[in-house]
């Protein structure tokens, strides 16, 4: 694998931001001013366009697509709309990571949110994964669970919301989340056996692999968060005992599917809907040597600057540490474009970039970045609509003759 060699020390967060002139790899030519350089091999491509072997999958450029909430699968059901959607942003030998599926009928937080715990989604899912494979690209599906980031009206029977404490996610808007019910200690395997069940699921609806969301505030992190978890037993207290849920679902989906075809999304320095954590380094630290033990693909990783949604903020913490850590591929994400991706790769600091927002609104994204072109501005007013086609799969690409 190549992300086993060793590292270049990862630049500041100064630095980055700066966008100062990163250090190049042994070999790779400075980029021209038209930054027009890609070729079959990627030897005089731009660093984010250059081929990364992740475990047994050859990618042929870094630039991946962010998993992303659109909120367009009516009754948690898949739709063929995504078909286009996806296959717009699909490249021969690109990494997509759909948007985040729930694992079962408690893990819905937002309306139309696709899932995969029932056959109907699972076959919904089947020609969705195959137009991403006629394209040639690679398709992992993200699998979560909202936990107490949700609303009775999204539950079976009208329940509370399931989590790691009791604690409401303390919101201006009490309408919008109900206080949560303490999962039982003996409850917790049922949920990892959701997890379980998905994976296999998302294998069977032809996704090359899953992502495990653990980040953003949502029900792992609620367990990962020591201002959010609260409990006493063998989930809760030490770090060891926090990081024990998300560890288990690891275990238990490597075990389903096969390492080689796991990843996980952590967001240790964020605080989304109130899940922060005293010792986000130690965090993050923990869960990047504990990975290793299970030989996972990747590990997907939100920049410290992305504490809040919204926007970039000063910090003193870089992924640096964890880059240095981990031993299988590092995805980062958070706010990054052109310069930063191409300093992140270049510098070693990262494998893998992934683009969320740039990348819902270029849909031919890795493209513009070969040759430096223009980007479409995204609109936000549009990401969370339930139109098949407005804000969607109607974003222009590039001319042919460009």
């Amino acid at each position: 694998n190549e992300s086993s060699s060793p590292r270049p020390k990862a630049p500041s967060l100064a630095a980055r931001i700066k966008r100062q002139e990163a250090p190049r790899r042994m070999g790779e030519e400075e980029e021209t001013e038209t930054g027009k350089k890609m070729n079959n091999d990627g030897a005089n491509a731009a660093p984010l366009l250059t081929p990364h072997k992740m475990g047994r999958f050859h990618l042929s450029h870094r630039v991946v697509l962010a998993p992303l909430t659109r909120q367009r699968s009516y009754g948690n059901v898949p739709q063929p709309h995504a078909i286009l959607y996806y296959q717009q942003r699909a490249t021969r030998g690109g990494l997509l990571i759909a948007e985040a599926t729930g694992v079962s009928d408690t893990a819905q937080g937002y309306r139309d949110t696709p899932g995969i715990w029932t056959k109907e989604q699972v076959e919904s899912w089947k020609p969705i994964v195959d137009g991403v494979h006629a394209k040639g690209g690679i398709f992992f599906c993200q699998i979560w669970h909202v936990g107490r980031v949700s609303n009775s009206t999204f539950q079976p029977n009208g329940q509370a919301p399931v989590s790691s404490t009791d604690k409401p996610v303390n919101s201006v808007r009490v309408d919008k989340f109900t206080p949560p019910r303490r999962l039982e200690t003996d409850e917790i395997p049922l949920v990892i056996n959701d997890f379980r069940v998905a994976a296999r699921n998302a294998i069977e609806a032809g996704f090359d692999g899953v992502e495990i969301h653990g980040a953003h505030g949502y029900l792992i992190d609620q367990f990962l968060k020591d201002q959010v978890n609260d409990r006493t037993d063998k989930y809760g207290g030490s770090l060891e005992n926090r990081c024990r849920f998300a560890l288990e679902i690891v275990e238990a989906l490597v075990d389903e599917i096969g390492a080689d075809k796991v990843g996980i999304r952590l967001s240790p320095f964020a605080n989304y809907s109130g899940a922060a954590d005293s010792n986000p380094e130690a965090l993050g630290m923990y869960m990047a040597h504990a990975l290793n033990k299970f030989g996972v693909l990747y590990c997907h990783v939100v920049e410290p600057r992305m504490v809040k949604h919204g926007g970039k903020f000063e910090t003193p913490y870089s992924l640096g540490p964890v880059r240095d850590a981990f031993k299988g591929t590092l995805i980062v994400a958070g706010n990054y474009n052109r310069d930063d991706g191409n300093n992140a790769i270049s510098s070693g600091y990262a494998d893998l970039i992934a683009y969320g927002r740039l990348f819902l609104s270029n849909p031919d994204l890795p493209r513009r970045f070969e040759i430096d072109a223009s980007l479409n501005k995204y609109n936000s007013d549009t990401f969370y609509i339930p139109d098949p086609i407005i804000g969607y799969t109607d974003y222009p690409f590039l001319s042919s003759d460009v």
